[in-house]
């Protein structure tokens, strides 16, 4: 891809492009909407850190292959629930946290080019970059309740600085998914484009950056700590209460539903 440490990369689960400065990483499980598995999770953050220690790289494109952006943890990968475990405290410390963490902290602008379902840990991703392009006909949720789950992936410290307290718990608690038009509204987008302009327009986006001066990274430094404060310490409370969720009946039952593609019937405990 390029003479610099980004060159040795082997992506798995994604695809790792660089034309003029930006590079371009592609979620490549389309088949699943872009469903996060462990192999994609510790390939990306290798990708991320490779990306940023990369002269070449003055600018990063996230976007999904496919119908979706990502629809989040796939439920079904054994790798992330190793020994028939469901401690979903214990992937978010492993897998989630060092990801999220290395993508707000990346010096480098992060654009998000967004098409179609962008669904729980999905829209931590999308949350984590910096600007987000997006197609007129995708649709966010944060759906971690859908299945008796507690919020991860950096929404609980992304999504109220970036909508408000009340208008993020409410997402938060219903996981009502809203359109491009609604996201806009509450400020979550940077651009809606047309569905099949998403990638071109992301592109254009980034390449405003790849001519900017040094200074570029020391702005996003300060944003990130004197915007989002101590940023592991909230991605580690984050784990800390999914580990909690993660043990009760409620999730369980939130699993069966998801294999049985059925509604759950939740009980409060």
């Amino acid at each position: 891809m390029t003479d610099g440490p980004a060159a040795a990369l082997t992506p798995i689960e994604h695809i790792v492009s660089l034309d003029a400065g930006v590079a371009t990483v592609t979620l490549d499980r389309p088949h699943a909407y872009n469903a996060l598995t462990a192999a994609l999770l510790d390939s990306l953050y290798l990708t991320f850190r490779a990306l940023e220690a990369d002269p070449a790289v003055r600018a990063i494109v996230l976007t999904g292959a496919g119908k979706g952006f990502c629809s989040g943890q796939a439920l079904d990968d054994r790798a992330s629930f190793p020994d028939g475990t469901t401690d979903a405290g214990a992937l978010v410390r492993r897998r989630y946290n060092p990801l999220i963490a290395t993508m707000i902290g990346c010096e480098k602008p992060l654009v998000a080019a967004i098409n179609g379902v962008v669904a729980g840990a999905g829209l931590g991703l999308a949350l984590a970059c910096d600007f987000r392009i997006v197609a007129a006909d995708a649709t966010f949720t944060t759906a971690f309740v859908k299945i008796g789950l507690a919020c991860d992936a950096g929404t609980t410290l992304l999504l109220p600085r970036m909508i408000g307290y009340a208008r993020a718990l409410e997402l938060a608690l219903t996981a009502e998914r809203i359109d491009a038009q609604r996201a806009d509204a509450l400020g979550l987008v940077t651009r809606i484009v047309a569905p099949d302009r998403v990638a071109a327009e992301a592109a254009v986006y980034a390449r405003q950056f790849v001519s900017g001066p040094a200074s570029l990274a020391f702005v996003k430094r300060e944003f990130v700590r004197n915007g989002l404060g101590d940023v592991l310490a909230a991605l580690d409370a984050e784990a800390d209460v999914q580990t909690l969720a993660a043990r009760t009946a409620d999730f369980q039952e939130g699993l069966a539903a998801f294999a049985g593609k059925r509604a759950p019937a939740f009980r409060g405990r």
